[in-house]
């Protein structure tokens, strides 16, 4: 994860993190997550204190001017990508990969298992 950030600023371009809210220990603001999801961009201009640590990330930023402190287990980012040209990486997708693991409850945290349609497109980058 600090690897693909680190690329993506060395680039000039901007972080995003797709980011599953229905994993247990996710703190996010939940009125700007949609079909499970939220979108969050984590450059160094809209977040405070980035820690991207070895089993989650967190920073605190402002949502709707309301300051708040976000958490986010590792296991629920679902890809970081450069806002930019999309380039980045979606983790748990390719053939073989696990998925990422299962709330307390035993749901993905996937509404039906679908994923939202509306997605940035990603690359893969190898």
């Amino acid at each position: 994860m600090r690897a693909f950030n680190e690329w993506i600023l060395d680039n000039d371009c901007t972080p995003y993190i797709v980011v599953d809210a229905g994993v247990q220990g996710v703190q996010v603001p939940t009125e700007h997550v949609a079909d499970g999801q939220i979108v969050l961009n984590i450059s160094q201009g809209a977040v405070k204190g980035l820690v991207i640590g070895n089993g989650a990330l967190e920073f605190s930023a402002r949502f709707g001017g309301v300051p708040m402190q976000v958490f986010i287990p590792l296991q629920a980012v679902m890809a970081i990508y450069a806002r930019e040209n999309g380039e980045g990486m979606v983790f748990g997708s390719e053939p073989g990969s696990p998925d990422p693991e299962d709330n307390a409850d035993g749901a993905s945290g996937q509404a039906n298992g679908q994923r939202p349609s509306g997605k940035p497109s990603l690359k893969v980058v190898k």
